[in-house]
């Protein structure tokens, strides 16, 4: 059961397909990292089992070995005994050609006896020897896994690290281009021609402004003159002649009764 059972997993992890496991996986670098790791442990697993196996099988093949030349050596000792009880025979000597003809019986069941298991033992190690070739198989298979495995890790790295650098000069790129009204330097522009616009407003206002005051001082001076003349005239003075604008609001009239 336990043979069976590694076998299992074995032919159950060389068949798997590493593509319709990435499809399944959010992060496919993550599930590669892990699938190796799971891989190794499993084919480490498999590796000590299968050494066991095949220990195993080879004490099957030492004991049936052995069964063999026993056979062999018992088969030898039998002759040689039959042999010998043929000399004494030969020789007259009943008594002691039996004791070797029991001598060679004996050998010849004790033959058959290591001929007997060592005809058990071949179903058993034919059996052993098959299930190792398909372990040793599977063993191969998952170390052929394992290397697309990592070669497909590596190719996703080197892919995503493609990706990242092409992001960011995609970003940068897009970061420069004035033309684009989304863009920061668009707005800085858009915010300078507000800030120019408002000083062009300021600088009208002010101008406006300074106009008034200058019609204001203009109006000052005029009263002024006229505040002279009328004091240079009551002390006496005559002013210098200029040209004098009559005041808003005064009745010609008034002149006449002077």
């Amino acid at each position: 059961m336990v043979k069976q059972s590694i076998f299992g997993r074995i032919a159950q992890l060389a068949k798997a397909n590493i593509n319709a496991l990435l499809d399944q996986a959010e992060d496919p670098q993550k599930m590669l990292d892990q699938m190796v790791r799971d891989y190794k442990a499993n084919i480490q697993e498999a590796e000590g089992a299968v050494a066991q196996t095949i220990g195993n099988l080879r004490m099957l093949e030492d004991d049936y070995n052995e069964d063999v030349k026993n056979a062999q050596d018992w088969g030898s000792k039998a002759l040689a005994a039959s042999r010998k009880a043929d000399e004494f025979r030969g020789a007259g000597n009943d008594a002691d050609a039996q004791k070797f003809d029991n001598l060679a019986k004996v050998a010849l069941q004790r033959q058959m006896t290591s001929e007997s298991e060592a005809k058990s033992a071949q179903p058993n190690i034919a059996a052993q020897n098959e299930v190792v070739d398909k372990l040793k198989t599977g063993l191969q298979q998952m170390n052929g896994k394992l290397t697309e495995l990592a070669n497909k890790r590596n190719e996703l790295i080197a892919r995503s690290k493609t990706a990242a650098a092409q992001t960011q000069v995609h970003d940068a790129l897009k970061s420069i281009d004035i033309m684009d009204p989304t863009s920061e330097v668009s707005r800085f522009e858009e915010k300078i021609r507000r800030e120019e616009a408002k000083v062009r407003g300021q600088s009208e206002l002010a101008a406006s402004s300074l106009d008034a005051q200058f019609n204001s001082l203009e109006d000052l001076g005029e009263q002024t003159e006229i505040e002279a003349r009328l004091a240079a005239l009551k002390a006496g003075n005559s002013p210098a002649p200029a040209a004098i604008t009559a005041p808003d609001h005064v009745d010609e009239a008034d002149f006449d009764k002077l």
